[in-house]
């Protein structure tokens, strides 16, 4: 039997087709291929596994092209002048707990500053400059988590990855603006995915599910399938091609990275 995954993590610049997507202007004016979805039912359809679905893609961090700094609005925007995407993004805290977009727990790699990220505070970050990943600086600046959020309405899915950021004000900042339709969260396991799920039942989760054993630990905690795309590793093993193929029978996307 052939496994098809259809959602495949990238990290460079993406040139892939997606499945069906709208045309709209950035604030430059420049075409982007976006995903307008509306509702916590439409982005549950969205990642329904079908066989003749066209592959989607994510952005990590973002995407990764000169001259273009990771975590960036400027970042989402070039990816999405080529393609339709989703990115998955990493929430940090500053030291006065602003939400920000940063990767690292330091800022000497991807920013003109240096230290801890935890060590300033939201007003001194805004001071810096990002830098892409050949280390260049650019005129691109950090960005707080709820501004990505607004950026993003109407235009792709955020999929939150774990930091440092209490799951607590991760559900708490989703809710507050309403954004289950678009912002998806990372989950390690189906503990995590409970905790969330009795928050909102609105959530939905990139879930990491790798093993079988993995797999029937969801379905023992009670989250709903249609509630999860599945990350199931770096590529297609004999191993977890068996755990694929009963993801896709239980109507589950899955993604491998690539």
């Amino acid at each position: 039997m052939k496994t098809r995954i259809h959602m495949i993590s990238l990290c460079g610049l993406l040139f892939m087709s997606s499945c069906a997507f709208n045309q709209s202007k950035s604030e430059l004016g420049n075409e982007l291929k976006t995903i307008q979805i509306s509702t916590p039912d439409e982005l549950r359809s969205y990642f329904e596994y079908a066989e003749d679905a066209v592959p989607l893609i994510s952005g990590h961090r973002g995407g990764n092209e000169k001259g273009f700094p990771e975590n960036s609005l400027e970042t989402f925007e070039n990816t999405l002048r080529n393609t339709p995407a989703t990115f998955e993004v990493d929430p940090r805290l500053t030291q006065d707990s602003v939400i920000i977009l940063i990767h690292d727990d330091s800022l000497s790699r991807t920013t003109t500053g240096s230290g801890k990220v935890a060590d300033y505070t939201w007003s001194e970050l805004q001071k810096l400059y990002l830098k892409d990943a050949d280390g260049n600086e650019t005129n691109a600046q950090i960005p707080t988590l709820e501004e990505a959020i607004r950026w993003a309405k109407g235009k792709t899915i955020l999929i939150l990855d774990e930091k440092d950021v209490p799951k607590e004000m991760t559900a708490r900042l989703i809710t507050e603006m309403g954004a289950e339709a678009y912002v998806m969260i990372t989950v390690h396991n189906a503990e995590e995915a409970l905790f969330y799920y009795r928050k909102n039942r609105n959530f939905m989760f990139e879930a990491f599910v790798k093993t079988q054993e993995a797999l029937l630990e969801y379905e023992k905690a009670g989250i709903p399938w249609s509630h999860i795309m599945a990350y199931v590793g770096s590529q297609v093993t004999p191993e977890n091609r068996i755990v694929i193929d009963m993801l896709h029978e239980r109507g589950v996307m899955c993604m491998v990275s690539a």
